[in-house]
């Protein structure tokens, strides 16, 4: 289904995604990625929410970010939506997080259903992405010299992307 997603968003090239990684990263032995699927009667999958958490540092609390919400077009209007979007909305009452967050593209209809369960259009914040040639050259920088009074005290574990915490071992 994230490849019905990316066909619907206009961009089935842009998406690599392997059943293997999908796998990987909602089951492997730390997962990041979490996710819910809606299904129908006969239990065959309609829909699904993938998400992860976020942090919020003016609220010191996590919340969740969700990363693709898709509801096969045969089942739009069935409700499958609404209730992934509640079942991510329970995570975080449970949990006590603040918010759920997420990006739409600015030409998806789905912003009558957003607009219908509550959610408000955020217009002051402007998405920014780095990637490709850019994000390795400043990843490259890491290794250089540090800047004039610029010092890192902590950096990634190497293979792991982790920034070391007062609990491990030096």
């Amino acid at each position: 289904m994230v490849h019905e997603l990316a066909e619907y968003e206009r961009a089935p090239e842009q998406c690599h995604l392997t059943e293997e990684q999908l796998r990987a990263a909602l089951f492997g032995p730390s997962p990041a990625l979490f996710g819910h699927v809606a299904v129908d009667a006969d239990g065959e999958p309609v829909g699904f929410a993938l998400w992860f958490l976020n942090f919020s540092t003016w609220a010191g609390v996590h919340g969740v970010y969700l990363e693709d919400l898709y509801v096969r077009p045969a089942f739009r209007g069935s409700g499958a939506g609404r209730l992934l979007m509640a079942a991510l909305a329970a995570v975080c009452v449970e949990r006590g997080y603040q918010r759920l967050d997420w990006w739409m593209i600015h030409w998806n209809p789905a912003a009558r259903f957003y607009a219908s369960i509550g959610a408000v259009r955020m217009d002051e914040w402007l998405p920014y992405r780095l990637t490709g040639p850019a994000l390795h050259g400043l990843a490259a920088e890491l290794s250089a010299p540090p800047a004039a009074g610029a010092t890192l005290t902590a950096r990634p574990t190497p293979g792991t992307g982790r920034v070391p915490d007062r609990g491990d071992a030096a």
